[in-house]
């Protein structure tokens, strides 16, 4: 029978390395004034051993649960499944794991997500409001670390981290522009919004319009309240049926795009040849649509990775390195648009590359 393998500890690191056991707890605390060479020789030392560190133990030493709480809308948006995913992976790199609270476009439950009991089961939330915006700042000031992403609500004392929104669909309704679009589509207006993710892409939209001297059409601007497939075709297919002249469409994220492309597609129009077709979010599924889907990318990742960051500097005690003048931290990260063969050739930069 083969003996059990024991445990690699800290001290068996510290011995091979020839460091102290303190110099060891700094390296993997990724505490500074320790010596890049030193650094080096104690991570190397780390891989060759296999040593891990025991979190379980490390969290009843600092009385923290090693938990953070991803609140969002809904984990079955291709979006938030992809921001959820992220997020973990950058969470468990530092050695916490995630609680998923799915608050279902309610505003109760985002209420209840903020007020309740998130000091008791987690370290921290990062939360994704749909439902409270800028008016509700005051349920904001709570009293445990919390970074805010999205668009609802995004200055006050907290941390956040939001997508350019206004920018990247410019972008995308100045490339349809370029390529020979002259009636493009808002698809995904919500009505009379003054903030928030529908109206921040209808203002790039307008800015496009506005800058290249067309003139806004109302008839262009299609609302859709939820932003799913059926919501898309559904929006698509009455516009069409009226008649309305569409060589272009800006669908406000990729699902409502993939329900536009089938509408299209079924009264015989082509794509890209009669109506060139940009979504946003460039999910997974977004590259293996007929024909292939342009869209803007929110860089997601980078959205993980600073939210997890942020997040975790607050659960130590620490200022976060993006932290401003007064503190806190408000980073918006850049967008790219991914042309794919949705959208009509607008130039040698188009096919599958990236315009940042």
């Amino acid at each position: 029978m083969t003996a059990q393998k024991s445990r690699v500890t800290m001290k068996d690191v510290a011995q091979k390395a020839g460091v102290s056991l303190k110099t060891v707890s700094n390296v993997v605390n990724n505490f500074r004034f320790v010596s890049d060479q030193t650094r080096a020789k104690v991570n190397k030392t780390i891989k060759d051993l296999g040593y891990t560190v025991n979190t379980t133990a490390r969290n009843l030493r600092s009385g923290r649960h090693g938990l953070i709480t991803l609140a969002v809308p809904d984990i079955r948006m291709p979006y938030f499944a992809e921001l959820s995913t992220l997020v973990i992976a950058e969470a468990h790199q530092s050695g916490f794991h995630v609680l998923i609270r799915p608050t279902l476009y309610s505003r109760q439950s985002e209420v209840e997500a903020l007020q309740g009991d998130v000091n008791s089961v987690s370290d921290g939330m990062i939360f994704s409001p749909l439902e409270l915006g800028q008016k509700d700042i005051n349920l904001f000031r709570v009293d445990y670390p919390l970074v805010v992403i999205g668009e609802r609500v995004t200055h006050g004392p907290i941390d956040y981290i939001g997508t350019e929104n206004i920018e990247s669909v410019k972008r995308a309704t100045t490339y349809l522009i370029r390529s020979g679009c002259r009636h493009i589509v808002a698809l995904g207006v919500h009505e009379g919004e003054k903030n928030g993710t529908a109206y921040l892409r209808l203002q790039g939209y307008i800015q496009a319009l506005e800058e290249a001297g067309l003139q806004l059409n109302p008839r262009y601007l299609v609302p859709s309240e939820m932003w799913h497939r059926d919501d898309g075709f559904e929006a698509m297919s009455r516009l069409l049926d009226q008649g309305v002249k569409i060589d272009g469409v800006i669908a406000f994220n990729d699902m409502l795009a993939a329900g536009a492309i089938h509408a299209i597609e079924l009264k015989g129009l082509s794509i890209p040849d009669d109506i060139s077709v940009i979504g946003f979010d460039n999910n997974d599924d977004s590259q293996y649509l007929t024909p292939p889907l342009a869209s803007v990318s929110p860089n997601l990742s980078a959205v993980a990775r600073l939210s997890v960051a942020t997040l975790i500097a607050r659960i130590q005690g620490k200022t976060p390195s993006l932290a401003g003048q007064d503190g806190y931290v408000n980073r918006v990260v850049t967008s790219s648009l991914v042309l794919r063969k949705s959208a009509k050739r607008s130039g040698p930069e188009a096919g599958s590359q990236e315009i940042v």
